[in-house]
């Protein structure tokens, strides 16, 4: 599987992203994967492998590049709930600084960058991210809606922005839900939004789970719940985006 460090040229500067994309001159469709909070490291780029192997090139773009390449911070190998603390105070203030303008600046430059390699196939492109990577990912799909033809979201704080939002998607959207951040009611209310806004959508709670779900180094991960996201991802790729 090649992989490989590419640099984006942004409107602040220069990103550094993963890339893995499958073997051979073929040309393949397109993936914009955001990171959740913690940021690039071996389980994401495990993820970014694991789909491409399925026919896609994957970009995981540095998301805090203004504060670092990776690793932005260190982080030990497996994340358990008493790394969390001294993890999360330093990641915050790089989180609030990474405004809703800033996301959307990059990802001018992201989806420039993706649908312009000569791996990336003509056609539309999918938008997938975690955690905050996945309200990255909404905002993305609506700044791109002639481009972004899926966008995929897990145990993402979705609603942030409310519905407004909602109405500039065009693509269509799978949302992943850890038990632990959505109730049935807050489901609910959520669905009708993206149904008044005309979001063709799944949307559903992952039972049992916990914030983190797919994520391997961490003490929220969840291997059924992992085996069901990417179940739910490549049925969405499947039905929106052409191979070759």
């Amino acid at each position: 599987m090649p992989t490989r460090t590419v640099q984006i040229s942004t409107a602040d500067g220069r990103a550094d992203a993963f890339a893995a994309f499958p073997k051979g001159g073929e040309r393949h469709p397109g993936v914009l994967m955001y990171a959740d909070g913690f940021g690039i490291r071996p389980a994401l780029r495990e993820m970014a492998r694991e789909l491409a192997g399925h026919g896609y090139y994957v970009l995981v773009p540095n998301s805090f590049y203004r504060h670092g390449p990776t690793p932005v911070i260190e982080l030990p190998e497996h994340i358990g709930e008493e790394d969390r603390p001294a993890i999360f105070s330093r990641l915050m203030p790089l989180i609030e600084a990474h405004t809703t303008e800033r996301v959307l600046r990059d990802a001018d430059a992201y989806i420039r960058f993706l649908t312009t390699r000569p791996e990336v196939g003509a056609g539309p492109v999918a938008v997938t991210g975690y955690c905050i990577g996945g309200l990255l990912a909404m905002r993305t799909a609506a700044a791109h809606p002639g481009t972004v033809a899926a966008v995929a979201a897990f145990h993402a704080p979705v609603g942030a922005d409310g519905p407004d939002l909602f109405s500039e998607i065009t693509a269509q959207a799978h949302l992943g839900h850890a038990e632990g951040d959505m109730t049935p009611e807050a489901l609910r209310k959520l669905n009708q939004a993206l149904d008044a806004a005309g979001v063709g959508h799944t949307s559903e709670i992952y039972p049992g789970t916990v914030h983190g779900f797919t994520m391997s180094d961490t003490d929220a991960f969840d291997a059924a719940a992992s085996r069901r996201h990417w179940d739910r991802l490549l049925s969405l790729l499947e039905g929106t985006l052409t191979n070759g």
